[in-house]
């Protein structure tokens, strides 16, 4: 059979993903944040966007040049803001007043610089200690090159072989610093590893505590196992003293240099809010912070007398405005698409609304899809990074679609259902014995609820929760 080329038609239809689609689809995933930082990129980008404070009159669509977008941004009747009637004043008098007004007051004025604080990092209190003492300009720059290599932990995270490669001096001389560093506050700092970490804080702060110094140097593994009984055995000193010497190394900070950080606290802002009115929940979105974006008047002007301009300043105006009417567009779509599916997850999570997590249903992307009559994906998007305040906390959107547990009923429970009876269940055990994993799945069997080890494993660690044998309190 001959192979021979041929030209065909063929009708087809086939999803295309326009530019404004991308754009509506990236600002649904976006959070908070994100958007904010978006809105404020747009603004200096494109100048017909204008933002406003006061809620807007109703104006005339613009369906005469752009029908395919319709009205989708605010402004006041006719192009023009309405001015409030303001008395007639004398600006040159009062320039003159507070120009005089000011020059009298800033010389009493504390400058701005002094209302500024900054937290002394680790890197600045060590080397304020270094100036401190007396070391020569060599030994100098050997501190300050292994200042520079501790990590936030105040750990060191090189090698006194490196330090003198980069240095230049022999590695005798860069030991001495290292050990001079190892004497600064905070105890602890300079060390190379966590067993030196807490033998140099053992010998600064509990220089006669000789067993103290031996189980770290010697026996730091048994001592995080708890087996004080080999430790008993091996240290060849009474139960009642080996105990003692494990309440003070727990006493001790493995991470020294953290107390210096500068890591601030995230605040989380709510996408959305959850009020309970009577009997009945309400779904509000979160708008403070969010600025309310409209086409600036000018430019709006300048669309109704399309001949004052033309050729590329013509195109250029009616591209902007046609960019800017599509992103108030999508924010309000996005709006909208949040507040729908929140209003969902109220529905089908109302018990958790009203009782807390022990009650949460397990639930899918898919009923909430299905609820408000869109895809999955929408909805893995629209609860991605949004966050909505509740009666019971705030919480990640995402958090209320979790996979279901069989019970012995026949019934499903959620998972963080599940979590939360082993974190009440770990909170109320004896210190002296611990559950272990397998006596966490007969108490929960005892619940109805049938759930294999391994699960038990992973949520135990999920919720930070060490295992057994490591939550074994001391006598």
């Amino acid at each position: 059979m001959a192979l021979e080329i041929r030209q065909s038609l063929k009708l087809a239809q086939q999803p295309i993903m326009t530019p404004q689609l991308q754009q509506a689809i990236k600002l649904l995933q976006l959070s908070r944040m994100e958007l904010m930082d978006l809105i404020r990129q747009e603004q200096e980008e494109n100048p017909v966007i204008e933002e406003f404070s006061e809620p807007a009159q109703e104006i005339e669509p613009l369906e005469s040049s752009y029908e395919s977008l319709g009205p989708t941004a605010t402004e006041p009747k006719d192009g023009r803001e309405e001015e409030p009637n303001l008395p007639e004043m004398d600006w040159r008098a009062e320039e003159a007043s507070w120009g005089t007004r000011a020059s009298e007051e800033d010389d009493d004025r504390p400058t701005f610089e002094n209302f500024l604080t900054k937290k002394a990092s680790l890197a600045d209190h060590l080397l304020w200690q270094l100036r401190l003492n007396h070391l020569t300009e060599e030994e100098r720059l050997i501190g300050t090159l292994i200042i520079g290599n501790l990590n936030d932990d105040g750990l060191l995270q090189v090698s006194p072989e490196e330090v003198a490669v980069q240095s230049g001096f022999d590695p005798e001389t860069v030991q001495k610093v290292i050990q001079k560093i190892q004497a600064f506050d905070p105890p602890g700092v300079a060390a190379r590893d966590l067993r030196e970490c807490l033998l140099l804080q053992a010998q600064q702060l509990y220089p006669q505590e000789s067993l103290m110094h031996r189980i770290i140097d010697e026996h730091l593994p048994l001592l995080a196992k708890k087996n004080y009984q080999t430790l008993t055995r091996e240290l060849g000193a009474p139960m009642e003293e080996v105990i003692r010497a494990a309440r003070l190394i727990g006493e001790l900070d493995p991470r020294p240099g953290h107390r210096f950080s500068d890591e601030s606290i995230p605040y989380i802002t709510p996408d959305v809010h959850v009020f309970k009115m009577g009997d009945d929940y309400l779904v509000m979105l979160n708008e403070d912070g969010l600025p309310k974006l409209r086409i600036n008047s000018y430019y709006r002007s300048i669309l109704r007398e399309q001949t004052q301009f033309s050729g590329e300043a013509k195109d250029y105006i009616n591209d902007k405005i046609r960019s800017a009417l599509w992103l108030i567009k999508s924010i309000h779509q996005r709006q909208r698409t949040i507040y729908r599916v929140t209003k969902s997850i109220v529905k089908f999570q109302r018990d958790f609304l009203d009782k807390g997590v022990a009650h949460l249903k397990p639930m899918v992307l898919k009923d909430v899809a299905m609820d408000v009559e869109m895809h999955e994906s929408t909805i893995s998007r629209v609860t991605s990074n949004k966050y909505v305040h509740t009666p019971q906390g705030i919480f990640e959107l995402k958090y209320f679609f979790n996979s279901s547990i069989n019970t012995s009923r026949g019934e499903n429970v959620a998972s963080e259902s599940v979590k939360e009876k082993i974190r009440l269940i770990l909170a109320e055990e004896d210190p002296q014995k611990p559950y272990s994993d397998q006596e966490l799945v007969e108490i929960l069997k005892k619940q109805d609820i049938l759930i294999a080890r391994r699960t038990v494993t992973k949520y135990r660690e999920m919720l930070g929760v060490l295992p057994s044998t490591q939550r074994k309190q001391i006598i």
